[in-house]
């Protein structure tokens, strides 16, 4: 059963699909990027130097575009109480679109970070310190996206108060994520991804939880 939901997920959400919106990702995450040099300047070594932490704010704020789609449309078509009535909980439900929403951002954010790092002239060991910072992250921000998508689901206003409920809740992955680049560890990194994989064991929980008061509500 949880092998059939997923599939549905990852047809909704990754890239392709009807809900994802994987080229909007990619699109925004490169404007970010084109348009921060032209704000400090041609200087090529504070490009060198501020770069990275730019692809770090670009994908956090990438990464909530797809959060007004994540939840929402289904709990108003009532595709989560038909789940119900088959006997799949709103934990089950959850986890699976955990999983899909990471699969329909990261790996895309990953990829945008190809040609971001080209734009600030990154050498390959300092991309390769911010695709690992990335890799470890984004599942804690796909599990913090998840529960406040669920939380807001139920407004009108969620998708607006979604991006600013999700900025201030990332920033401990964003202080380990791109912390990594200034001390040139691999601890920072660990930090971020023992943190997602805590925020990815509890959001399935939340989120049915926030699922089912908006329901009774």
């Amino acid at each position: 059963m949880f092998a059939t939901l997923l599939r549905r997920d990852l047809a909704l959400l990754a890239p392709g699909g009807a809900r994802g919106g994987a080229g909007l990702v990619f699109a925004f995450f490169l404007a970010v990027a084109i348009l921060y040099p032209f704000a400090v300047g041609p200087d090529a070594a504070l490009l060198r130097r501020t770069g990275p932490a730019m692809l770090w704010i670009a994908a956090l704020l990438a990464a909530i575009l797809p959060l007004d789609r994540l939840v929402a449309a289904d709990l108003e078509a009532g595709v989560l109480d038909q789940f119900t009535l088959r006997g799949i909980g709103e934990e089950t439900a959850m986890a699976s679109r955990l999983i899909a929403h990471w699969c329909g951002f990261a790996p895309v954010l990953l990829l945008a970070c190809l040609p971001g790092a080209a734009l600030f002239d990154l050498d390959r060991a300092t991309l390769v310190t911010v695709l690992l910072g990335l890799l470890a992250g984004t599942p804690g921000l796909a599990a913090i996206g998840l529960v406040i998508a669920a939380l807001m689901a139920g407004l009108r206003a969620g998708a607006a108060l979604a991006g600013l409920l999700l900025l201030p809740l990332a920033v401990p992955i964003l202080i380990f994520g791109a912390g990594s680049l200034s001390t040139g560890g691999d601890s920072g990194i660990a930090l971020a991804g023992a943190l997602s994989l805590a925020l990815c064991a509890i959001a399935p929980f939340a989120a049915g939880a926030a699922i089912r008061a908006a329901r009774e509500g």
